[in-house]
């Protein structure tokens, strides 16, 4: 019996931070495979598969090494007419991580945590919400969405150019 709690205790855990920097690394294999936003001009473009539910990518700047993005569909949220769902996302180049910095799935971050959460619980609240970038960017490889899908569009919404 000794040796069975000498060997559990070997075995390493993982922390709930460890388990995030996990998750920010899949979702960066995930959204790299994806779209390969490391090379998308910045811009605004749309993904669209014939499903009539079009995914927008808005990639915000463009740095030597991370991308700054938003992801949300053409969908507006009845009460605020913000996008729902709609995620911004940290793309780090160098480490191969991305970072879902909020999200808007009805509310701010802010309404939820309050200005100064303790430490457990933003933590938390970014496993969440790094849970949900990870199951949505699995959803969108497994609708057809990629690179070969993505539209470059113009500010007033015209399509200009084919993105490959």
């Amino acid at each position: 019996m000794s040796s069975l709690l000498s060997h559990a205790r070997r075995i390493p855990t993982l922390s709930r931070f460890g388990w995030l920097m996990g998750l920010y690394a899949e979702n960066h294999e995930r959204l790299a495979h994806l779209f390969a936003p490391a090379g998308l001009r910045t811009g605004q473009y749309v993904s669209s598969v014939g499903d009539g539910l079009d995914l927008e990518i808005s990639v915000i700047e463009q740095h030597r090494y991370t991308t700054e993005l938003r992801l949300t569909y053409a969908l507006r949220d009845p009460l605020t007419g913000e996008p729902d769902p709609s995620a911004f996302l940290r793309h780090y180049h160098d480490t191969h991580q991305v970072e879902a910095t909020h999200c808007y799935v009805g509310r701010r971050w802010q309404d939820v945590l309050g200005m100064y959460p303790p430490p457990a619980a933003l933590i938390g609240h970014r496993l969440r919400m790094n849970t949900f970038l990870g199951k949505w960017l699995e959803y969108l490889g497994e609708r057809g969405h990629g690179v070969g899908t993505l539209t470059l569009v113009n500010a007033v919404g015209e399509k200009i150019a084919k993105s490959a």
